[in-house]
């Protein structure tokens, strides 16, 4: 099956992503969604030429979605109706178990006569943040929600003693709730890490 996958930049769709690829489906594009004002992937806060590098690193195709906020579904549309362009069946999220998040993805798909498909659905939050890690993903925390995780996250490196001062500090593993956001810098399906700075 050829598809295109949701690219948020993080641990769980990449996650999503090697699961794909090595069951034998083949990728034809990465779909973002950026801010216009900030030139900033939404949510994770990614810098573009970040965006870029990753997807040169994997050799998939990235298609840009600029939006507002009320533009967000439309623009999102108009990314998938790209990738049924470029061959795709399907569009491959890496949601957990949060079913508003289903909900929008499956409607999304839908209206644009493709798949939706979510690899990591209902799994154990826990063992998949492991998983990723043990399999050779090195994801960056890039965002916190600072009255949850103390700001000394920022710009670390996931390991299993991180996950574990992150479970103390009675919060998510996985950061399904939107606690931290990652990038994925390096990993088993990407040709070379990407090279970034920690700024302030």
């Amino acid at each position: 099956m050829n598809f295109a996958l949701a690219y948020s930049g993080g641990k769980d769709c990449m996650l999503a992503l090697h699961r794909m690829i090595i069951n034998g489906h083949t990728p034809v594009a990465l779909v973002t969604t950026v801010n216009i004002e900030q030139n900033r992937s939404w949510v994770h806060g990614i810098q573009v030429s970040l965006l870029n590098a990753v997807s040169n690193s994997l050799s998939i195709p990235l298609i840009i979605c600029e939006c507002l906020p009320a533009e967000y579904a439309h623009a999102y549309e108009e990314g998938l109706k790209k990738t049924k362009h470029m061959g795709a069946d399907a569009c491959v999220f890496g949601d957990i178990d949060i079913d508003d998040h289903k909900r929008w993805n499956e409607e999304r798909c839908v209206k644009m006569g493709l798949d939706c498909m979510l690899p990591l659905w209902q799994q154990d939050r826990e063992a998949l943040v492991h998983e990723m890690i043990s399999i050779g993903f090195k994801a960056v925390i890039k965002t916190i929600q600072s009255d949850k995780l103390d700001e000394s996250l920022l710009g670390q490196t996931l390991n299993v003693p991180l996950i574990e001062r992150i479970k103390a500090a009675g919060v998510d593993v996985c950061g399904e709730n939107g606690e931290y956001h990652t990038l994925v810098y390096d990993g088993p399906i990407m040709k070379y890490p990407i090279t970034f700075e920690i700024g302030k």
